[in-house]
C-alpha cells in the first residue's frame, strides 16, 4: 500500500528527493531554469535540459553530470508542436517511458510602451509563454504518471498578478499562463497530478534591462520588502518542493517568490 494511501509520512528529508525521477525543463540554458535542472539532478532526477540555445542546454547538461548527475541537453523551440513531443519522448527515455515533472519555464521579453507595441512583438511574447506552456503540457499528458508523481510546474510573473508598465504583452502572457493553471488543476486533479506555477523575481537575463538601468532598478528595489533581488539558485528549492512528495496536496496554487513583492 503506498505512502499516498496510508497517510503515513516519508520520515526526514527523503519527503523532498526525487530519485527515480524523470523531468523536463524548459529555459534550462541560464538563469532560474538551470538552477531548477541543477537542483533537480542533485535531488536525484534524471532531467532532460532543454533551451533554445543547443549549447547554453549542453553547458548546464554537462555541469549536472560533473558533478554525478543524470542530465540530457536537447534544443527546443517551446513554439513548435512537433519539437515539444519530441522532448517529452526525450525525457521520457531518460527513466522507464515515464515523464514525472514537466517544468514550463522557457520564456522572452519584448518591452514596449503600448501604443509602440506592434502585433509581432506581442504574438511573440505570447507564442513562447502561453503556447509554450500548452504544446509542452499537451505532449506531456500520455506520460505522465496517475499515481500521485506527476507534476506541472510552470513559471508566471508578478506582471501576471498585478500588471506591468512598458511590457502589456508579457503581463498578458504571464496572466494567461496562471488562468490555465487553475484550469489544468481542476482537469488533471481527476488523475492525481498538480498543476501549480512560481512567480520569481530573480537576478536573470530577462530582469538584466532593468537592473541596469539605475532609476527603473531604484522602484524596482523599493517595492521589494527584502530590498534585494534573488539569485536563480535561491528560487530553485521552490521548485524541488513542488515537484517531491511534500507537496502532494498542492494543485491550482500560484506561488510567489519575490521577497514580499507581491503582499
Amino acid at each position: 500500500m503506498s505512502t499516498q494511501e496510508t497517510g503515513t509520512a516519508i520520515p526526514g528529508i527523503e519527503i523532498f528527493g526525487l530519485t527515480g525521477r524523470t523531468a523536463l525543463v524548459t529555459g534550462a540554458g541560464g538563469g532560474v531554469g538551470a538552477a531548477v535542472a541543477r537542483a533537480f539532478a542533485a535531488c536525484g532526477a534524471a532531467v532532460l535540459v532543454t533551451d533554445i540555445d543547443k549549447d547554453a542546454a549542453a553547458a548546464v547538461s554537462a555541469e549536472i553530470q560533473a558533478a554525478g548527475g543524470t542530465a540530457e541537453p536537447f534544443a527546443l523551440d517551446v513554439t513548435d508542436a512537433d519539437a515539444a513531443r519530441d522532448a517529452v519522448a526525450a525525457a521520457a527515455a531518460l527513466g522507464d517511458g515515464t515523464l514525472h515533472i514537466l517544468v514550463n519555464n522557457a520564456g522572452v521579453i519584448a518591452p514596449a510602451m503600448f501604443p509602440n507595441l506592434d502585433e509581432t512583438k506581442f504574438r511573440r511574447v505570447l507564442d513562447t509563454h502561453l503556447m509554450g506552456t500548452y504544446h509542452l503540457s499537451q505532449a506531456a499528458l500520455d506520460r505522465l504518471p496517475d499515481d500521485g508523481s506527476g507534476r506541472i510546474i510552470n513559471v508566471t510573473s508578478a506582471a501576471g498578478l498585478t500588471g506591468t508598465i512598458g511590457q502589456a504583452n508579457y503581463g498578458a502572457a504571464k496572466a494567461a499562463v496562471i488562468g490555465l493553471t487553475k484550469s489544468l488543476a481542476k482537469e488533471l486533479a481527476r488523475r492525481s497530478i498538480t498543476v501549480n506555477a512560481v512567480a520569481p523575481l530573480a537576478a536573470t537575463a530577462m530582469t538584466e534591462n532593468i537592473r541596469s538601468n539605475e532609476k527603473l532598478a531604484e522602484k524596482t528595489l523599493a517595492r521589494i520588502p527584502l530590498a534585494r533581488w534573488a539569485y536563480p539558485d535561491e528560487i530553485a528549492p521552490t521548485f524541488v518542493f513542488l515537484a517531491s512528495a511534500a507537496a502532494g496536496y498542492i494543485t491550482g496554487q500560484i506561488l510567489p517568490v519575490d521577497g514580499g513583492t507581491v503582499i
